[in-house]
């Protein structure tokens, strides 16, 4: 093809619009990929808002894209091969030479290259990414379902995966939404005592379905720090609700060195102060997603149990509606722009 369309904001808080753009070519270590399947991230109207800054318009936003290499650029054919299946997420590449990625952690590169903000991002027919931005999706598991993995799953299935807790361990993941449904069914498969925890008693019968063993309604008259006491108190929160209210609610309710682990971008300060933490030596921990081979074991462990993101398929041409649905807190859970 010569030409792609893509979905594009044209300044800074405006409406997504669909365009004609000329097909580049990729440069070294770089793979053009035919996008199938792209994510809306709420991450994504920090781009579209400019609230971080570099952000250039037009700008073509997404990172949670899952498609097809239809073009390898220059010293990339020795492990990836056209036609192959892959993701790439929030990790969208790093710079290979600041001092994290020196001693290999690259996920805070100090130069992260994140999608939509660093170059043009998925919400496109095709986008240009760096080799060490992919991860290869499993043949079980189809775009629609891999991309949302490329950043709710990976952060969610990296911040349990890398906290304390061990299989049989209390685990509580705070919120089932965007990223606390996809939580809470990586909680129960790697074998820990779930708790869901959201507001209201009606999605009590829904947490349980995911796979928790309990659920705490945060609008209860008990406390959420009282209800997992009540339990024996958390190892680990997985703080998915970007609330710092009700994130601060829970600290009271880790265990001795029990860990909060925040994967919920909030705006406001968290209300903890040095004793909640002192004497427990409880930890408070920030999560940032995963790399692309982060990408590649959520993929795989989702594919091995059967865990899927509940989502909601929407062509690109819909790509306005779908990202106001997701601001407005309507998607039932994520929403996924298609290409096919």
């Amino acid at each position: 093809m010569s030409s792609y369309h893509a979905a594009q904001v044209a300044a800074a808080g405006g409406a997504f619009e669909i365009v004609e753009r000329e097909v580049p070519r990729p440069g070294p270590r770089h793979v053009r990929i035919a996008v199938d399947a792209c994510g809306v991230c709420h991450s994504d109207s920090t781009f579209v808002n400019a609230e971080v800054p570099g952000v250039r318009f037009p700008l073509v936003t997404g990172h949670e894209i899952a498609g097809r290499i239809e073009e390898l650029g220059e010293g990339t054919d020795t492990i990836w091969r056209v036609g192959d299946r892959v993701t790439v997420g929030w990790f969208g590449g790093s710079c290979g030479h600041c001092p994290p990625c020196r001693r290999g952690d690259f996920i805070v590169c100090a130069n992260l290259k994140v999608p939509g903000w660093a170059y043009d991002g998925g919400y496109a027919e095709a986008v240009i990414a760096p080799v060490d931005a992919l991860a290869r999706i499993p043949d079980a598991l189809a775009a629609a379902d891999a991309a949302p993995l490329a950043c709710a799953g990976v952060t969610a299935y990296n911040g349990l995966r890398r906290s304390p807790a061990r299989p049989g361990d209390l685990v509580a993941v705070l919120g089932i939404g965007g990223l606390g449904h996809l939580g809470v069914q990586y909680a129960a498969a790697m074998g820990f005592e779930t708790v869901a925890i959201a507001r209201g008693a009606a999605k009590a019968d829904f947490a349980k379905q995911l796979g928790a063993h309990h659920y705490i309604d945060s609008t209860a008259d008990t406390t959420v720090a009282d209800a997992l006491r009540s339990l024996g108190g958390a190892k680990t929160v997985l703080a998915t609700a970007a609330n710092s209210d009700a994130i601060t609610a829970t600290v009271d309710g880790l265990s001795p060195r029990g860990e909060l682990v925040v994967i919920g971008a909030g705006g406001t300060p968290l209300g903890i102060n040095p004793a909640q933490l002192l004497m427990t030596g409880r930890v408070v921990r920030g999560h940032p997603s995963g790399t692309a081979q982060d990408v590649q074991d959520t993929m795989a462990f989702s594919a091995l149990r059967g865990i899927r993101p509940m989502v909601e398929t929407v062509p690109l041409d819909q790509a306005d509606e779908a990202y106001r649905k997701m601001m407005s807190g309507a998607a039932r859970f994520r929403m996924v722009l298609t290409t096919g």
